[in-house]
């Protein structure tokens, strides 16, 4: 017995060490400003919601909390930069969908966001509503549907650009509906919306903040909104997947990620402190305003989300032949 605990010993002592060193990575953290890159232009929904959390973390964690907007590569280069960053977590991704589960099966990167970045928290998922020009003839996403099957090409669409979400989230629509449509890419996401309002193309998918105002207007016609379940914001909107596209789902998601080296005690810290500040009750209200809606999420059902998110885009760009410009 006495061999035996010999040995043990100092197994035990560098297990206890090791548990007691990372559980001080977590308790001292953050012992400077934390920095949360953003790859798109201040003003959008990235920098509205990096903002939001931003301000509600100062107060704990008695640190600075900066956004600094990295722009460039769709978004790409805030991606790569958070990955070669020390892996203590100060410097954080606060990415998009398209950063982490689209653009690496659009473009030829030097990294995988998925295996060089940690998912540390969920933050929010947004809705997007398919939206027409008055002038087409269809009251209803089936409607829609039944013409671009008895005119295959006649109907077109416009979307943000090539491999942008809104492009994506119509070649889902087809992929879903079995039609097929005509692409007109857009410089941007508001300048398809109004390419839709100014009878240049029939439809295009938009976020609920850039199109309900013009829904409401009467200058575009809401045929369904994209998300699994009706939003609280337009309860009387069918989704997609109730009015001929069964099992259509899209969201735009904001989520913030890590080095991959990133101790998992610092991980699980920013997780619980990101989850605590998505639930608290005017937090919510504010996103609900916005059209967004928080989806907490254990770390592990976060990764696996990813992994999923990954695969399906993977199938709908090959599918679609989709390379981005």
């Amino acid at each position: 017995m006495r061999i035996v605990l010999a040995w043990a010993l100092p197994s035990l002592l560098g297990c206890a060490l090791l548990w007691h060193g990372g559980a001080a990575v977590a308790q001292d953290f953050p012992v400077k400003p934390v920095r949360f890159l953003a790859g798109q232009p201040p003003g959008g929904a990235t920098d509205f919601f990096a903002r939001m959390v931003a301000q509600k973390l100062i107060e704990g964690w008695k640190q600075q909390v900066i956004v600094e907007h990295r722009t460039g590569a769709a978004g790409m280069i805030a991606a790569e930069v958070t990955s070669k960053s020390p892996p203590d977590g100060h410097t954080l991704l606060f990415s998009t969908a398209g950063q982490i589960v689209m653009n690496p099966h659009l473009m030829k990167l030097s990294f995988n966001p998925v295996t060089d970045l940690a998912p540390v928290a969920f933050l929010v998922h947004t809705s997007m509503l398919l939206v027409t020009h008055p002038s087409v003839p269809a009251r209803t996403a089936k409607d829609l549907i039944a013409i671009a099957r008895a005119q295959p090409g006649r109907l077109n669409f416009g979307s943000g650009g090539v491999g942008s979400s809104t492009h994506l989230a119509a070649e889902l629509f087809k992929s879903v509906t079995r039609t097929n449509m005509t692409h007109v890419p857009f410089k941007g996401a508001g300048p398809s919306v109004l390419g839709v309002m100014g009878g240049e193309v029939d439809f295009t998918f938009g976020s609920v903040p850039s199109t309900l105002q013009h829904v409401k207007s009467g200058r575009l016609r809401a045929l369904g909104i994209s998300t699994a379940k009706r939003s609280p914001v337009v309860p009387d909107l069918p989704t997609l997947s109730e009015t001929g596209a069964p099992g259509y789902v899209m969201t735009s998601w904001y989520a913030f990620f890590g080095p991959a080296a990133m101790p998992k005690a610092t991980i699980s810290r920013i997780h619980a402190d990101i989850g605590r500040v998505a639930a608290e009750p005017d937090f919510r209200e504010r996103l609900a305003g916005e059209g967004a809606e928080t989806d907490p999420m254990t770390l592990e059902q976060f990764a696996r989300f990813i992994r999923d998110e990954s695969a399906r885009w993977a199938k709908v760009i090959r599918a679609g032949n989709i390379v981005a410009n």
